[in-house]
């Protein structure tokens, strides 16, 4: 029998598992990641934890066809990051360094880009070759696959729809320093921000102004219940994510798009939102797409991680 890794490098923690080449989960497990010193033990801490791994299976090199690696920044196709701000780092050849470590090939990804092909494989994409996962969180991060690989683009940067352009005239700033970016409408933050811009401009009686702390999810759950505030700001994300939505699918045409992050746990509410925009001022070729909530939650890192190995 033979295994791989599937690694997937966060801020706080370094999700690892181990796989059979059917896509088996031999084990999980987690280690801290130790951003101290600019994030220079992350690789050999990385390493560590898969000899370790190794030893307690009774596995060789000989059994180990390899560890997919994903990682939180832009990622060039030789493995090569251009830099992690979350750890520290700089520009980095990943694949050189841990392949020197463990002596066993090594692959590396963006770590969005990773997750959608992990979709793809065993999650919300199963049977589908192209698609877009999008990413739903603080921020909104994209991943693209088209005919089953990665697109990474010419500086690993591909997908990051978070950054599309979805309201010219926004005057507030975006984290990236843009403005009017889909971040600033369709993230957990995003939705949060519109609703307490509403919440001030508007004098409507909405369920939303009895909580002390108001987030995305008490946002989605009074939107199920009926709060019409709540149905109309739900309404607007899926406006500007549809938006963006078009603007993608004009250029690379996936078959299906994917939500994942925590905003995705809204369920079906948020799939009928976009979907319902999506529509509407599209070509008729680019029309009636899938849409699809991803299955793989915080497990599609080291899903996607362990696909491009067997790839």
């Amino acid at each position: 029998m033979k295994y791989c890794f599937g690694i997937d490098v966060g801020g706080t923690t370094v999700k690892c598992g181990l796989f059979t080449k059917d896509g088996e989960v031999v084990k999980k497990w987690e280690i801290p990641t130790d951003r101290s010193e600019k994030g220079k033990n992350v690789p050999s801490d990385i390493a560590a934890a898969i000899r370790a791994a190794m030893k307690e299976e009774g596995l060789s090199a000989a059994d180990v066809l390899g560890v997919g690696i994903g990682v939180p920044g832009p990622v060039l196709e030789n493995g090569v990051v251009l830099g992690c701000a979350n750890l520290g780092w700089g520009e980095m050849d990943v694949k050189d360094c841990m392949e020197q470590m463990l002596g066993l090939p090594v692959r590396v990804g963006n770590d969005a880009n990773v997750a959608a092909l992990g979709e793809m494989w065993k999650g919300g994409g199963r049977g589908y070759k192209d698609l877009l996962m999008i990413t739903l969180g603080t921020g909104v991060g994209g991943g693209l696959i088209l005919g089953g690989k990665i697109v990474c683009g010419s500086n690993g940067a591909a997908a990051e729809i978070g950054h599309i352009i979805v309201n010219p005239s926004e005057t507030d700033v975006c984290g990236c320093g843009g403005h009017g970016h889909l971040e600033q409408y369709a993230s957990a933050t995003g939705i949060v921000r519109m609703a307490k811009q509403a919440l001030l401009k508007e004098q409507e009686e909405t369920s939303l102004r009895s909580f002390e702390s108001l987030t995305a999810k008490d946002i989605f759950d009074e939107a199920k219940k009926g709060d019409a505030v709540a149905k109309r700001l739900v309404d607007r994300l899926g406006s500007y994510l549809a938006l963006a939505l078009t603007h993608v699918a004009a250029v690379v045409d996936p078959k299906v798009f994917v939500i994942g992050g925590g905003v995705s746990r809204a369920g079906t509410i948020l799939i009928d939102a976009v979907a319902g925009h999506y529509n509407k001022n599209i070509m008729n070729a680019l029309k009636n797409k899938e849409f699809r909530l991803a299955e793989l939650a915080n497990d599609a890192g080291i899903f996607g991680a362990a696909k491009m190995i067997l790839e």
